[in-house]
C-alpha cells in the first residue's frame, strides 16, 4: 500500500505544471477559494457555509493527501468558518492565519477547541502523522505580515493592527484582506470589509492593484466602492454568492460600478467553481 501511494504521488507531481492555481468554490452564499502553487503548496482562504469544501477539495487534491500548508480564516461568521471546522478535524494543518477577535457563539467555541487540539500529539492525522507530529503554526494578522509559498507571495494588507483578543463591532470589517502575487499577477481577497476599510486602506497607501479581485461581502452594496475598484484596477471581479440568496447578492449597484470600469464579472451562483490560472505572465479562466 505504501509503495502505491508513493507511486501515484510520484505521477501526480510529475503531472504538475508551472502554472498557479486558485479556485473560488462555488459553497452557496459563503466564501471559500484553494490556491495550489506550481510547487503544490496548498493554501485555503474560508471555508464556506457547509461542508462542501470537503468535497470540493477531494476533486483538486489526490485521496492520500490529508495535509494543508496554510489555512486562512478571513472572519469568524459561519459563512466563511463552517467547512473549516470539519477540515480542522480531518486534515493537518502546517499554518494556520486569522485576526483572534474574540467571538460567542458555539462555532466560535468549536474553533477554539479544534486549534488547541492542533498543539496536541493526541490528534491522529493518519498517513501524515508518519511524518511525526507538528503542531499547527497559529499566526494573527496584522498588516505588512507576509507568507511564501515557493514563488508564490502572500501580503496580509488588513487589519492594519493586531486586533488577537479583542471583541469588534463588525467581523466583517475585521476581515483579513490578502494580496496574493505569483510573478507579474496578484489576486486580492477582501473577506467582508465594508467601504470604510477600503478607504482606510487606498488612504494609507497601499499598494492594492491586482489583476483579481474577489468581491467583498459577496457583492453587497456597501462594499467594492468606485474608489476601491480604481486602486485594484482588476481585469476580473469574482464574486462568491447562492443562487437565490435572501440578500440580493450581488446588487446591482455594484455589478454596475465594476462594469463602468471595464471588469470582467464572474459569479458562482451562474458558472458554479471558478478556476483561474497564471503562470505569471498570463492568466487563463477554466
Amino acid at each position: 500500500m505504501a509503495l502505491n501511494i508513493f507511486c501515484w504521488r510520484e505521477v501526480f507531481v510529475l503531472s504538475r505544471n508551472n502554472d498557479l492555481k486558485v479556485v473560488f468554490f462555488d459553497v452557496g452564499q459563503g466564501d471559500s477559494a484553494f490556491i495550489e502553487t506550481p510547487e503544490g503548496h496548498q493554501i485555503i482562504i474560508d471555508g464556506g457555509p457547509n461542508t462542501a469544501l470537503l468535497q470540493k477539495l477531494g476533486k483538486e487534491m489526490p485521496f492520500w493527501d490529508r495535509d494543508i500548508d496554510l489555512v486562512i480564516l478571513t472572519h469568524p461568521e459561519k459563512d466563511h468558518m463552517t467547512g473549516l471546522l470539519k477540515l480542522l478535524e480531518l486534515y493537518k494543518v502546517d499554518y494556520f492565519l486569522w485576526t483572534g477577535v474574540a467571538k460567542d457563539g458555539a462555532e466560535n467555541k468549536r474553533l477554539a477547541e479544534l486549534l488547541e487540539k492542533t498543539q496536541s500529539k493526541s490528534k491522529n492525522f493518519f498517513l501524515a502523522s508518519l511524518t511525526g507530529f507538528k503542531p499547527t503554526e497559529i499566526f494573527f494578522a496584522e498588516s505588512e505580515r507576509d507568507f511564501s509559498a515557493g514563488g508564490a507571495f502572500i501580503d496580509v494588507l488588513s487589519p492594519l493592527e493586531n486586533l488577537s483578543g479583542r471583541e469588534v463591532k463588525n467581523t466583517n470589517d475585521s476581515s483579513v484582506v490578502i494580496k496574493l502575487i505569483y510573478g507579474k499577477n496578484g489576486f486580492i481577497f477582501t473577506g467582508d470589509i465594508g467601504v470604510s476599510v477600503e478607504k482606510k486602506m487606498v488612504s494609507a497607501g497601499i499598494d492594492l492593484s491586482a489583476d483579481i479581485l474577489k468581491v467583498a461581502h459577496h457583492g453587497s452594496k456597501y462594499s467594492t466602492s468606485n474608489e476601491f475598484i480604481q486602486a485594484v484596477k482588476p481585469k476580473i471581479a469574482v464574486v462568491s454568492n447562492g443562487k437565490d440568496n435572501s440578500y440580493g447578492h450581488p446588487t446591482p449597484e455594484v455589478l454596475q460600478r465594476l462594469d463602468n470600469f471595464g471588469v470582467r464579472t464572474l459569479r458562482t451562483d451562474q458558472i458554479g467553481d471558478i478556476t483561474i490560472l497564471t503562470d505569471g505572465n498570463k492568466i487563463y479562466i477554466q
